[in-house]
């Protein structure tokens, strides 16, 4: 499963959209580094993320304002804002795997850009439009609206602040007490200067979700910002 051939078809999978035309998703992987190695390439994914970082305020903003009826223009706008601030934005990117298939040039590639939070955005923004161009409106309404899950969950995340780990804590304590939470390191990968890690989340036995940061701490964090979407996600079907 190393050949690109492969992760690429791996990416798709996980983002939700088979590509009629493949060219698009490697151009939105493309990051300007690769094209310094590589001369025959001729265009890296920057036109892409300014057409997807449009169609994505376009695709929340629709679905915000359906979903609140009720809230002012203020409101949805720092919703919005939450939905596509830098740092979830790169979350995102990471749990959809989107790291796996960059194109880098090596120095980049030498210097953690692979996980690098600025790259991983724009290359997202990116594949929002490569999709785009690849079907229609309607289609990557849907592929994106399936990364988010419900709205409300996400936000009721974003609106947590800092402390996402001690808002797990508050949930889970009244029926299971204080030692209940687990958080173990589950990998370490990358070189000294550009270390990811990820950490797992366990409510004794019970995996509630996983996260990968930069160090133990913000992977700790992700972790636990997993299990309260995931936790309410449940609450919200019963």
């Amino acid at each position: 499963m190393n050949s690109q051939p492969a992760r690429l078809a791996a990416l798709q999978k996980r983002l939700g959209h088979t590509f009629r035309d493949p060219a698009l998703l490697l151009e939105a992987l493309t990051h300007a580094s690769f094209l310094q190695e590589h001369p025959d390439v001729k265009a890296h994914n920057q036109r892409l993320e300014f057409l997807g970082d449009s169609v994505l305020h376009f695709v929340l903003s629709d679905a915000l304002f359906r979903e609140f009826a009720q809230e002012r223009e203020g409101v949805l706008s720092r919703r919005r804002a939450g939905l596509t601030r830098g740092e979830f934005l790169t979350r995102l990117a990471l749990d959809l795997g989107v790291d796996a298939g960059l194109r880098l040039g090596q120095s980049e590639e030498d210097a953690g850009g692979r996980k690098r939070a600025s790259i991983l955005e724009d290359a997202l923004e990116a594949v929002v439009g490569a999709i785009y161009l690849d079907s229609d409106f309607a289609t990557v309404q849907r592929v994106v609206l399936a990364w988010y899950g419900s709205l409300p969950a996400r936000l009721a995340l974003t609106e947590e602040g800092e402390n996402p780990k001690g808002r797990l804590q508050e949930m889970i304590q009244p029926a299971h007490g204080n030692g209940a939470l687990r958080y173990d390191v589950t990998a370490a990968t990358g070189p000294k200067h550009a270390r990811q890690y990820e950490v797992a989340v366990h409510l004794n036995d019970q995996k509630l979700g996983v996260g990968r940061g930069s160090s133990k701490k913000a992977a700790e964090e992700e972790a636990a910002r997993a299990a309260l979407v995931q936790l309410r996600q449940a609450a919200a079907g019963d």
